[in-house]
């Protein structure tokens, strides 16, 4: 009977900082890259928000070599004086949740802190923590391991500026997979922060590599488009619109170029809210009516048609930057990726549709071909959707009863439960057939060169013919009829050579998901399957071997063995090399297989790379391309 003994013993209260550490994902969203980066921007949006105040106008962030990061400003400080509670206020803010200047409508008008527990967190995620004050005369400082203080705040000397300076070294107990900051990250999330707040220094370096790099922009977000749309032909110079109603204010810059793919990056009081929100959703509202109110006041739209969201925003790199009173916005977590104010939508969508239409009536040249690159997208759109019913009423997909018959589909339904292999080639495509575990394994060959998805409309994917078998075997369709909830497999597996030919066909494929079908990118659905490279045998014992180095390893083995020079080695070229048997063990046995997750850590780099890689540019393919010549593998 004790094991069923339910009484307030076993309710258990989590003081202080007791919350963060048990469930760090509550507010850095995972202990992953991602988490371990988020600490660290805590601590920059904290002294941008000192910018913002009006008083911080230098920030400096340092990357250690033990492994620790450092951020300082020349803001106020935080204040040290009694607290109410008995202690200082910085011990206040820095070890209890919900604690900070953020509450009040005083100290901050606006910032990107809402929730009182940015510092404090880093400081629960850190295995050590040092905060550095300089204010009213004093060098004030005080340790933490833990979260927990280690002494009371001490005087260290005397300073005539002032600031705060926290270094911190995050807990390997919490961060255990991902210790190490990677400068790049850092880099584009502090150049991002430079154009949004103008006027403001940044100071990055990293004393590791001795990296360093300084960014002030005077442009703003005008300037931040320009950056993110450097690569592209753009079809007119960017579109910056600005409004102010109730201490809410909204800017926006939007410039359309030559591809097919939308960017439209948003932000909340610096914060970059990732996965949208109403200011987003106010946005796309007011382009689309201010197009369609533009495009039929001049007979521009034939037939009496309308465009879209999906037409307007084709070919589209924005930026949607608000700033809202700190005491009233609402973000949907910590984390702060989306944002929920209600009338945030009204008020961007009247000042955006209300600058839109002035723009174009001001310069007609301009709105001319916007118009025009949103009536391709229209066409597009149309022929795609023709092209689809055609596919349907050819295979009778309407009524779910034919797949295609190159797809040897698993047993299992539910997709969390299944995984499709995405196979090169129609012989390692038969090898995978009879090795595979059928009751949870799909395989579905793929033969020859992909078609090149980044310079190509939706209505000539549709019609190629192994991408087209590919949309109707995922289930989850493409384009305006897209439903995730449909999709029928949970580990989509891409399995090609490991030669020249293989890694191509496997770049136009995550070309393919990325910039058609990117919620399979975004909810980690999408695999790379890593077959060895070479078989160290000696009679019935081999040894796979899938890194140069494994293969060395294998052969120094194999030499120490008895009669040790009598053994080989075979360098796998193609999957097709490799029996049903051997694929299985080697490349598809969950338990003993290989496999890589794509992510899309930093989604502006990725649309640059796929952009550089893959459009009709060639300038920046030949740069890339002699730069990184070096790393090129060839099988002569």
């Amino acid at each position: 009977m004790a094991k069923d003994k339910y009484d307030a013993s076993q309710i258990k209260v989590l003081e202080g900082l007791e919350p963060v550490r048990k469930r760090p994902g509550m507010y850095i969203g995972s202990t992953d890259s991602k988490g371990l980066h988020h600490l660290i921007t805590e601590l920059i949006d904290n002294s941008i928000d000192e910018s913002l105040a009006g008083f911080a106008k230098n920030v400096w962030i340092t990357l250690h070599r033990d492994g620790s990061a450092s951020v300082e400003d020349d803001g106020r400080g935080i204040p040290t004086d009694k607290h109410s509670s008995g202690v200082s206020a910085l011990e206040v803010a820095m070890t209890k949740l919900h604690a900070g200047a953020k509450f009040g409508s005083g100290a901050y008008k606006v910032s990107g802190g809402l929730h009182g527990v940015g510092a404090s967190v880093v400081n629960a995620l850190s295995k050590q923590l040092k905060v550095t004050i300089s204010r009213q005369g004093k060098i004030w400082e005080q340790e933490y391991k833990q979260g927990r203080p280690t002494s009371p705040v001490k005087t260290k000397g005397k300073s005539q500026k002032t600031g705060t300076k926290t270094w911190f070294l995050p807990d390997p107990t919490t961060f255990k997979d991902e210790r190490e900051f990677k400068y790049k990250l850092i880099e584009e999330s502090v150049r991002e922060r430079a154009y949004l707040v103008p006027g403001l220094k940044f100071f990055l370096k990293d004393e590791r590599s001795g990296k360093q790099k300084n960014f002030y922009f005077e442009g703003g977000i005008t300037s931040l488009v320009r950056h993110l749309n450097r690569n592209k032909i753009a079809l007119s110079l960017p579109i910056t619109i600005k409004g102010e109603e109730n201490g809410e204010a909204v800017a926006v810059s939007l410039q359309y170029n030559d591809s097919f793919s939308e960017n439209i990056e948003t932000f909340v009081n610096v914060i970059n809210t990732k996965d949208g929100g109403t200011h987003l959703t106010g946005f796309k509202m007011a382009l689309t009516r201010g197009i369609n109110d533009y495009a039929k006041k001049n007979n521009l739209i034939k037939d009496g048609g309308s465009f879209v969201g999906d037409d307007t925003t084709q070919g589209l790199m924005a930026v949607v930057a608000i700033k809202i009173p700190t005491d009233q916005i609402q973000f949907e977590s910590q984390t702060k990726t989306k944002l929920n104010n209600p009338e945030v939508q009204g008020l961007v969508n009247i000042i955006v549709k209300k600058g839109l239409s002035e723009y174009f009536e001001e310069h007609p040249a301009e709105a001319r071909r916007i118009i025009e690159k949103v009536s391709l997208a229209a066409r597009a759109r149309l022929a795609a959707r023709a092209a689809k019913e055609a596919v349907i009423r050819k295979s009778d997909l309407g009524s779910g009863l034919t797949l295609p018959g190159k797809l040897a589909d698993c047993q299992e339904k539910n997709p969390a439960l299944s995984e499709i292999f995405l196979v090169e080639g129609d012989s390692a495509g038969g090898s995978a057939k009879q090795g595979r575990d059928r009751h949870f394994q799909a395989i579905l060959p793929i033969g020859g060169k992909i078609l090149n998805t980044e310079r190509a409309q939706l209505d000539k994917i549709i019609r190629f013919e192994e991408l087209k078998d590919l949309i109707v075997a995922l289930g989850m369709g493409i384009g305006e009829t897209m439903d995730q909830s449909k999709l029928k497999y949970h580990r989509i597996i891409i399995m090609c050579d490991a030669d020249v030919d293989g890694s191509h066909i496997a770049t136009l494929l995550l070309t393919f998901f990325y910039r058609h079908m990117k919620p399979i990118v975004e909810e980690g659905y999408l695999y790379l399957a890593q077959p060895p490279l070479y078989k160290v045998y000696a009679g019935k014992e081999s040894i796979y071997a899938y890194t140069e180095k494994e293969r060395k390893v294998a052969i120094e083995k194999f030499k120490r063995k008895k009669g040790g020079q009598n053994f080989r080695v075979q360098r796998y070229k193609g999957l097709g090399e490799m029996n049903p048997e051997q694929l299985w063990q080697t490349t598809m046995n969950p338990k003993t297989r290989i496999l890589k997750k794509i992510t899309v850590e930093n989604a502006q780099e990725a649309d640059k790379t796929f952009d550089m890689l893959m459009g009709k540019e060639v300038p920046p393919r030949k740069r890339y391309i002699q730069t990184h010549a070096h790393f090129a593998n060839l099988d002569i």
